[in-house]
């Protein structure tokens, strides 16, 4: 039997010890934007509730949204969440950008390019109090 030069012969697995093939042999693992856009859903809504004080799940403020775009190993996302009245909004922003960037880096390997956030609306305490009737 014939092999090229590097590669596995097909006959039998790989000698014990070996370890694993070269990285280069493995593959690569794809992280579809829709999946990463999830993960930076949820992570904004941790930093949503813990820097900016607003329960999770509260009838006021309506869940944070994120939309991400892959390419190369880095990902752009998009954020769009409320904020509690009154807030420091500056600051507010920057944490929550800084904690969702470092929460989507760890569970996808991937590098965070950039993240653009939308404050939606304030909303104030009445507000957040009063819910939803039905």
């Amino acid at each position: 039997m014939r092999t090229r030069p590097g590669s596995r012969e097909a006959s039998g697995p790989p000698a014990a010890g070996a370890g694993p093939p070269p990285p280069a042999e493995r593959g690569a693992t794809v992280i579809p934007d829709r999946v990463v856009a999830r993960i930076a859903t949820q992570a904004a809504r941790t930093a949503q509730s813990r820097r900016a004080a607003v329960p999770p799940d509260r009838g006021g403020p309506t869940a944070p949204s994120a939309t991400a775009a892959v390419h190369t190993g880095s990902v752009r996302l998009h954020l769009a969440l409320d904020l509690p009245y009154p807030t420091d909004i500056p600051a507010v922003c920057a944490r929550i950008r800084r904690d969702v960037a470092d929460r989507v880096a760890q569970l996808t390997g991937l590098r965070v390019g950039e993240v653009t956030l939308t404050v939606r609306r304030l909303v104030t305490a009445a507000e957040a109090d009063r819910g939803r009737v039905r």
